[in-house]
C-alpha cells in the first residue's frame, strides 16, 4: 500500500487522507497531452520529502507516471493513465488496483505559466453530498485505508456536474509539482 499511496499523493491519483473518489467509466484516450506536460517533476510532500514524477508517453494518447522518493529512487511504481479535455479542464484517468474496487479515477490538473504542474484531487465530501442531493449517482465504500465513493452515473453527467460554476469548489488542489530543467 505505501507504494500505492505514494503514487497516488505524488500524481493525486486520488487517495488523499485515506479518501478515495473512483468512477466506473474511464476517460477515453482520445486526446493528446498538453504541451509541456510529458518530462520530469519534482516536489516535496506533506512530510517533507523530496519526490520525483516522470510523465512518458506509453502510445497513441496513452502516458505512464513513475513516481518515486528521491531518497529511494529504487523503489518505483508505474502507472498507466489517459489524459482528456472537457471545457475548460484537463483530466486525468488511471486504474485504481484490484483492493480499491479496480475501477477508475479522475483528477484535474493544469500546468500554470510558471510551469508548475498543478494536481487537484475530488473532494469526498462533496461528491458525497452530490450523490445524497442525487446531482451523481453512487455509494460508499470502506478500505483499511479509508473511505471512499463509487460513482457510478455516466461521465456526461459527472462533466455536467464538474462543469457547473455552482461546484468548483469539489476541486482541491493536492499537489505542485516543478518542472525539472534538463540537463545540457
Amino acid at each position: 500500500m505505501k507504494a500505492w499511496r505514494g503514487v497516488l499523493i505524488a500524481l493525486s491519483f486520488l487517495l488523499l487522507s485515506g479518501c478515495l473518489v473512483t468512477f466506473k467509466e474511464p476517460l477515453s484516450a482520445s486526446e493528446p497531452a498538453p504541451k509541456g506536460l510529458l518530462g520530469k517533476w519534482s516536489s516535496t510532500n506533506a512530510w517533507g520529502e523530496p519526490m520525483n514524477l516522470e510523465l512518458t508517453r506509453l502510445g497513441n494518447d496513452r502516458y505512464q507516471a513513475v513516481a518515486y522518493f528521491k531518497a529511494r529512487p529504487r523503489e518505483r511504481e508505474a502507472y498507466p493513465f489517459t489524459v482528456s479535455r472537457h471545457g475548460s479542464r484537463w483530466y486525468l484517468s488511471a486504474k485504481v488496483p484490484a483492493q480499491y474496487g479496480g475501477h477508475f479515477t479522475i483528477a484535474g490538473f493544469e500546468i500554470t505559466d510558471k510551469h508548475e504542474l498543478v494536481i487537484y484531487n475530488l473532494d469526498l465530501e462533496q461528491i458525497n453530498q452530490a450523490i445524497a442531493q442525487k446531482s451523481l449517482d453512487g455509494q460508499g465504500f470502506q478500505t483499511d485505508d479509508g473511505d471512499g465513493v463509487l460513482v457510478d452515473s455516466s461521465l456526461d453527467k459527472v462533466f455536467a456536474y464538474l462543469d457547473d460554476p455552482a461546484n468548483s469548489d469539489v476541486f482541491v488542489e493536492a499537489a505542485r509539482y516543478q518542472h525539472q530543467a534538463k540537463a545540457k
